[in-house]
C-alpha cells in the first residue's frame, strides 16, 4: 500500500510545513539523509496542546500531542523530498516530553509518534528513538520531536 493510501486510510491530511520559529532550517537534506528539526504539536498554525505531563495535561493528551508532532514531521519530510514514497527508512525519533520530575512513562508518550510513523510508512517507519523528560519546552508544549530519515 502506498504512503498516500495509508494517510487516507488513517484520515490524515498533511498540513503545510511550518516555517521555522527562529534562526534554523526546518529540515536539512544531506545526500540520502534528511534531518527534521524539532516539531511541535501545531494544528492550523496554532499550538494545539500545552502543559506539563503529570501536572497540567493528561498522559492521553500528551500521546495525542506526540501524534500531531509526527504528522508535522511527515509534512516537513514531504516538503524536503517531495514524495514520501522516496523514504527508505526512518532512522531515529528524538522525543522530548515536558514532564514533572516524578513522571517516568516518557516512552508511552513517545509511542504516539512512533506508532503513527510506522502506521504511515510501514516497515520503512520502524526506527530507533529516545524518549526523555524535559523540565520545559518551547511555548509550554508537552512534546517536541525531531527525526532523521534515509531516502532512496
Amino acid at each position: 500500500m502506498s504512503v498516500e493510501a495509508r494517510l487516507s486510510e488513517l484520515n490524515i491530511t498533511l498540513p503545510e510545513a511550518a516555517a521555522p520559529a527562529a534562526n534554523y532550517v526546518p529540515y536539512l537534506v544531506d545526500e540520502k539523509t534528511v534531518y527534521i528539526s524539532g516539531q511541535l504539536p501545531m494544528a492550523e498554525g496554532q499550538i494545539a496542546f500545552k502543559g506539563k505531563v503529570g501536572e497540567s495535561i493528561s498522559e492521553d493528551d500528551a500521546v495525542q500531542a506526540a501524534k500531531l508532532c509526527a504528522i508535522n514531521i511527515l509534512a516537513q519530510l514531504k516538503a524536503a523530498i517531495g514524495d514520501l514514497e522516496k523514504v527508505e527508512k526512518c532512522l531515529k525519533l528524538e522525543i522530548f516530553v515536558n514532564a514533572t520530575n516524578d513522571y517516568t512513562d516518557h516512552p508511552k508518550v513517545g509511542n504516539g509518534a512512533s506508532n503513527l510513523i510506522v502506521d504511515v510508512l510501514g516497515d520503512a517507519g520502524k526506527h530507533s528513538r529516545f524518549a526523555m523528560g524535559a523540565g520545559s519546552l518551547p511555548f509550554g508544549v508537552p512534546v517536541e520531536i525531531g527525526a532523521t530519515f534515509k531516502i532512496k
